[in-house]
């Protein structure tokens, strides 16, 4: 490794033996030079985290949401931490009273809401499984969920009532009772009590449990606190289990890599709550401003509606997928270029110099603070103002989108990797290091990670350029697959955790995820394919917004479906005088020249191989989206569902490309 590392050996790289693949050695990230964090004394449990901010921050302000008045959206209106431990209670007693015993499991269906976190602090406190249901894993995961896991009680927004119904009788066996966040509409309730369920609204529940009285039980570091179940790109979702040690570790880790960067959370630090609660990115930063006393304000649960609320929030810390941050990308690109001969030259100018001077090692507000108040102060109020960081993950983020926010936003934009059952971030960029742009930098502090060789995709964790399957080891890892002790087995070994993600050691210790273990495939003339590889080349092209390559066993070159980048294709079209909206210029096969010359163009700069070139596309105006379910929620591409929705334009593509391919 070179010099300036921001990783450390704890352990030596080991060749092959007895067939098994070699592996490089185990790093560990200079934070933790000294040992991992310790836990915080008397953090045992996700509930002594929110217990132990209610003592020591009690008047601070912790959920908000936004007050609605005569049909338009106020100021936030908060509850403290007293306030909302004092209701916590009388949920915890209510869940008790109906039965629910400790270990019990506790559904949790909706957007993210005050009454969301109170629901699940109501689990902390009397160690329910807290098991988040959502829609987006595809047609009756929420019925598969609810028996799956034996739910016996679910706390659901009011307009998913209806979608509990649907899950009847079958999942009958199992739930006895459903809250509502809000109201209940007399048809449903009467619908419900068909099926001999009781059904509550939000402010009946709170007094379900009056007169009642449960001691809280003990809860230990080992126990689960939650089970999220996750969607795979195929077969039925897995339920994770994550115990609470595997939080508070996490937590002390983070707070850990934070201070040691400069940038340590206080109590005066406001996060939005608006990616998912069901997923575990979002579930764990939470968990880390509880533990700040910071505040937690919600969205109202409309994209549209998400910049206003940022302005009225005003938050520190912005959390966000890829998606979102592309949009923020290429709205911000169409008014750079739309605003004149002058606004654009004065815009690109402060760009570059900024930028320049980034790269030379000059920390964000240091590099020009001239340009930030004259021309990008406008973007960091379109955020409310006061972010300092933009924390994104889930997906890798293009690397043109990342070098621009960047520059623009007055914020770090930092990526992060992990998965659910690694509880969320397990490596992280670090603020004001140039050279980690483009990869998800180095492990955080609590855990220790390695590569380990795939010998039949070419990767060798014991060579000059390490690269291998990301292999994550520590405190934060899960405790299992609910009910599938098999496919624990098969990802965790000897107490490492195979993510089957191929990354890349960077000299300066960050790592470069470049492929996917299992999406590999051979070419009819025998060549391997590492097709995930080639779409984060592909990628790069901003002309692209999102590219899915297939090929197989039985033809001998690639074809693919792209995403076009609206305002390239507008702007090239204006360019070449070619007339029609985005749609039609989809169907044009000069677009599709366009397109296929600019993946070319890269392929050329990154010297792929003859057979990794694309030889066909088809342009699809709409996103790849959960809707259609060509996607996770987590936004990764699920390849057997592309394959089935794209079948006849696939064969099309072969069908007209087969003479240009033959000669290939």
């Amino acid at each position: 490794m070179a010099q300036k590392s921001y990783i450390f050996e704890v352990e030596k790289g080991k060749e092959s033996k007895d067939g098994r693949p070699s592996v490089g050695p185990v790093y560990r990230s200079v934070f933790a030079k000294d040992g991992f964090p310790p836990v915080p004394e008397g953090l045992e449990s996700c509930w002594d985290i929110f217990r132990s901010s209610v003592e020591k921050f009690p008047g601070n302000r912790m959920l908000g949401r936004r007050e609605i008045v005569n049909g338009k959206a106020g100021k936030y209106v908060w509850q403290t931490y007293t306030e909302v431990y004092d209701i916590v209670m009388k949920v915890g007693q209510s869940i008790r009273s109906c039965g629910v015993e400790p270990g019990g499991r506790c559904g949790i269906y909706g957007i993210n809401s005050p009454e969301w976190m109170m629901s699940m602090q109501a689990c902390n406190a009397h160690a329910l499984y807290c098991v988040p249901l959502y829609d987006t894993l595809g047609a009756g995961a929420v019925e598969y969920i609810i028996c799956h896991a034996e739910i016996s009680i679910v706390f659901t927004e009011e307009k998913k009532i209806p979608e509990v119904l649907k899950t009847f009788p079958k999942t009958t066996e199992y739930l006895k009772t459903i809250v509502s966040f809000g109201k209940v509409a007399p048809e449903l309730r009467e619908e419900v009590k068909k099926f001999g369920l009781a059904i509550y609204s939000w402010d009946e529940f709170l007094q379900v449990g009056d007169g009642n009285q449960f001691d809280l039980p003990v809860k230990n570091k080992s126990d689960i606190c939650t089970i999220m179940y996750t969607s795979g790109t195929t077969g039925d979702p897995k339920g994770v289990m994550i115990s609470n040690n595997a939080i508070v570790t996490f937590v002390a880790g983070i707070k850990r890599m934070l201070e040691s960067v400069g940038e340590p959370m206080a109590e005066d630090d406001v996060f939005m709550s608006y990616l998912p609660l069901a997923h575990i990115f979002d579930r764990v930063l939470e968990e880390m401003f509880i533990h700040h006393g910071a505040s937690i304000g919600f969205w109202r649960g409309d994209v549209k509606l998400m910049i206003e609320d940022l302005g009225e929030l005003k938050p520190t810390l912005f959390c966000a997928v890829p998606r979102v941050l592309d949009r923020i990308y290429s709205g911000l690109t169409e008014k750079v270029s739309s605003g004149g001969f002058l606004k654009s030259k004065l815009f690109n100018f402060a760009y570059s110099f900024k930028q320049n001077n980034m790269t030379k090692g000059l920390k964000h507000e240091e590099a020009s603070p001239l340009c930030d108040k004259i021309v990008f102060s406008k973007v960091k109020q379109g955020l409310g103002g006061n972010v300092k960081l933009i924390l994104s993950g889930a997906a890798p983020l293009a690397y043109h989108v990342e070098s621009f926010l960047r520059v623009v936003t007055c914020a770090h934009v930092l990526q992060g990797y992990g998965l659910t059952e690694t509880c969320a971030g397990s490596f992280a960029c670090l603020p004001n290091v140039p050279s980690m742009l483009g990869t998800v930098g180095p492990p955080v502090p609590n855990i220790d990670a390695c590569l380990e060789s795939v010998p039949e995709m070419g990767y060798d964790a014991l060579s000059s350029t390490p690269r291998g399957e990301i292999c994550i080891r520590g405190g934060t890892l899960f405790s299992g697959y609910y009910k599938r002790e098999d496919l624990t087995r098969e990802v965790l070994v000897d107490g490492w955790f195979h993510t089957g993600d191929i990354g890349e050691w960077q000299p300066d210790g960050a790592m470069k995820i470049i492929d996917r273990k299992k999406n590999i495939f051979k070419l009819s003339q025998g060549e391997y394919v590492a097709v995930e590889n080639l779409e984060n080349i592909f990628g790069l092209s901003s002309a692209v917004d999102a590219i899915w390559v297939y090929g197989n066993s039985f033809e001998s070159f690639l074809v693919a479906v792209v995403n076009p980048n609206q305002h390239a294709l507008e702007r090239w079209a204006e360019e070449n005088e070619i007339t029609g909206d985005f749609n039609s210029l989809c169907e044009n096969p000069k677009a599709k020249e366009f397109i296929l010359g600019e993946l070319t163009k890269v392929g050329k700069e990154k010297k792929l191989k003859g057979f990794e070139f694309i030889k066909a596309v088809h342009l699809d105006p709409v996103l790849f989206d959960m809707e259609r379910d060509l996607i996770t929620p987590t936004y990764k591409k699920k390849r057997p569902q592309l394959q089935k929705y794209y079948q006849s334009i696939i064969d099309s593509m072969y069908k007209a490309a087969k003479p240009a391919g033959s000669k290939a």
